[in-house]
């Protein structure tokens, strides 16, 4: 199956997760968190490192460790967290990212571009915040 629009496993682990730990009022670890998002153990916690790395949360040790944000919920869009993964999502003109056509006008005209800034639109004012109370 085939997908025009999809996140990198990376990218939905990290948006997942970070929802999970803004949502929650418990600190929680690597495994309850893998658990909870049905993703691998070891990929969670390598991207929660990178995220913590970020500045987006904490990590603590131990039997009662687990990570919490380090910033406010309405600091944090979903963009800024995304493109600490993936770099920075750049509005495309071509699906290809040829930089020129072979046609005198591409043949999916400017849906491209129109679907890509909409997306970056969307998770730019998408805070945390706003998955809190769901």
């Amino acid at each position: 199956m085939s997908n025009i629009v999809a996140l990198s496993e990376a990218a939905s682990i990290a948006l997942h997760s970070m929802v999970l730990i803004a949502k929650t009022n418990e600190v929680l670890n690597v495994g309850e968190i893998s658990a909870r998002i049905f993703s691998s153990r070891h990929h969670v916690a390598k991207i929660l490192q990178r995220l913590a790395k970020e500045g987006f949360i904490s990590s603590n040790r131990g039997p009662s460790g687990g990570f919490t944000l380090r910033k406010d919920p309405d600091e944090i869009s979903l963009l800024a967290i995304y493109e600490s993964i993936e770099g920075t999502l750049d509005v495309q003109a071509c699906p290809g990212a040829k930089e020129t056509c072979p046609f005198d006008s591409c043949i999916l005209g400017d849906m491209s571009k129109r679907i890509s800034r909409d997306i970056r639109d969307y998770m730019k004012n998408k805070k945390l915040s706003d998955y809190i109370n769901h």
